[in-house]
């Protein structure tokens, strides 16, 4: 049996001081009417898996880590998440006041996980991504985990497949292997969502992987390299992980601030970031074009990836995606790349090549006093 199978398949003790962190967060309003800010995406089955995202996301970190998995959502959706993951213990879950981007939600994971272990090492996982090769998957992070514990900040850079002007990038520099994690290489930047012609030239150049935002780290390195940028921030953090009744008091007071900005890149231009490539089968299904590259062809659609029920959808010399979730039967006739999302309040009509403005929609909606359909 390969090594990565065998991590994937049950605990290791290449990974024993791994705890995997779950930020839960988020509304995806490039999938909406389908995600909605009651019922964000990681709360939703996209694949027809018949489990949730975030659902998915516990159950391939379970099996490297076991109950070692802390997640951070909003009070919001702390009913939901409860009864998604059963077993869940309480005080294995972090609710958060408000949404305040990525960073203080990881931060507080890591202020808490440290005051039990200074050295201990977290991954954060995002909730809402989807991950074919979980062997490889698990490979990666026995690598991230080995060069963590040396004191880098390590990422997952996921093989790119299309020039995606959706991600960001990370360019990767000399290879820094070791024992455990030799296919480890020194980031040297990370970079925006690219136009066209640049995502064209890194995936020609080779140079550069997505940025799937997957960060492996001590826990103790994650607060010092963050107080180099917000030494406040981790001040109230480390207060949060001592005395949690204060968190009402404090929580406003954090900068909404995403870890790519608040320590990624900084640590990156100091050297102290390193990177595994990686080929998952990764999507952050960030909107319904990747949906649709993930969901099978129905036999009777050609043409038309179908979520929900083939029965409602009845499609004639037509491409693309209908999602058929109000209930009643979607027809498509000679349209190509057509997106059709049909929900029992709303209706979404666009093409593939407009799927990224779906999110204007929501803006819309939201001036518009529409806050029911967002």
């Amino acid at each position: 049996m390969s090594t990565s199978r065998r991590a994937a398949g049950s605990l290791d003790d290449a990974v024993a001081d791994l705890t995997a962190v779950v930020p839960a967060g988020g509304s995806g309003t490039r999938l909406w009417p389908l995600s909605r800010s009651a019922a964000p995406k990681f709360l939703q089955d996209l694949t027809g898996s018949g489990r949730s995202m975030l659902q998915g996301t516990v159950d391939r970190v379970g099996r490297l880590v076991g109950g070692r998995v802390l997640v951070v959502t909003g009070r919001a959706h702390a009913a939901a998440v409860r009864r998604q993951l059963g077993g869940l213990p309480e005080d294995r879950l972090l609710l958060e006041p408000s949404p305040r981007d990525s960073m203080p939600a990881i931060g507080w994971a890591a202020a808490v996980l440290e005051r039990s272990d200074p050295d201990a090492v977290l991954g954060s996982f995002a909730a809402d991504h989807v991950i074919e090769d979980e062997d490889a998957f698990a490979d990666c992070v026995r690598q991230a985990v080995v060069a963590a514990r040396r004191g880098s900040l390590v990422t997952l850079g996921v093989q790119p497949r299309y020039p995606a002007t959706g991600f960001g990038y990370v360019e990767v520099g000399e290879r820094r292997p070791s024992p455990g994690a030799p296919d480890a290489h020194r980031v040297v930047s990370f970079v925006e969502k690219p136009d066209r012609s640049v995502a064209e030239r890194y995936l020609e150049g080779g140079r550069h992987l997505w940025n799937a935002g997957i960060f492996v780290v001590r826990a103790g390195v994650l607060l010092d390299l963050l107080a180099d940028q917000h030494p406040e921030m981790v001040h109230l953090l480390r207060l949060l992980a001592r005395d949690p009744g204060r968190l009402d008091e404090v929580w406003g007071s954090l900068p909404a601030v995403a870890i790519d900005r608040a320590v990624a890149e900084p640590a990156a231009r100091a050297g102290v970031v390193e990177v595994v490539p990686a080929d998952l089968g990764w999507d952050d299904l960030g909107d319904f074009a990747s949906l649709a590259t993930l969901l099978q062809e129905h036999p009777r659609h050609a043409g038309v990836r179908v979520l929900g029920s083939p029965g409602d959808v009845l499609a004639q010399d037509s491409t693309g995606l209908v999602a058929a979730r109000g209930g009643r039967t979607v027809v498509t006739l000679g349209v190509e790349g057509v997106v059709v999302v049909d929900t029992p309040d709303a209706l979404l009509v666009t093409s593939r090549e407009r799927c990224q403005d779906v999110r204007s929609v929501v803006a819309a909606l939201e001036q518009l006093g529409r806050e029911d359909l967002t």
